[in-house]
């Protein structure tokens, strides 16, 4: 592999998230193990909370305009980290911003599109399965109790 410069970008959806299993320490390790494969230049790591339905986000912003400047590359632990969405991603490589997921390196313009759909209808099951959870917690959901 290539040396090059990358900034690291990694996103959660919550603060409660980021303490989880599958929160920042996970991505930072899929990061760290992609960089260790080659000969990276970590520029930065920029952490962002916030949801995937947003795409107003700062940190995001930070990273391609640092790559921009350097010519480095966006990291993400895998594509879903960096949007669900199939336009955005998409459009941010159209835009001239370079990225790879490190578990999907070998990515290019067609299977980034590909995963960006599959990312974008996974985005619209975990909606419909919250709002389902929520509904049945409503209507009495589970309670605490054991049953023998």
């Amino acid at each position: 592999m290539e040396k090059g410069s990358f900034v690291s970008y990694l996103r959660i959806s919550t603060h409660k998230q980021g303490q989880s299993r599958f929160g920042l320490q996970v991505q930072r390790k899929a990061v760290e193990n992609y960089q260790n494969a080659g000969d990276w230049n970590l520029v930065a790591e920029l952490v962002e909370i916030e949801s995937e339905n947003n795409n107003k986000r700062p940190k995001l912003l930070e990273a391609t305009d640092l790559c921009r400047a350097s010519g480095a590359t966006v990291v993400v632990a895998n594509i879903s980290r960096l949007a669900r969405d199939a336009a955005f991603l998409l459009n941010l490589k159209d835009a001239g911003t370079d990225f790879i997921a490190a578990d999907m390196p070998e990515t290019n313009r067609l299977t980034i599109g590909i995963m960006a759909l599959v990312a974008e209808i996974e985005r619209k099951a975990i909606s419909t399965r919250t709002k389902a959870a929520l509904a049945w917690q409503r209507r009495g959901g589970p309670t605490n109790r054991r049953i023998s």
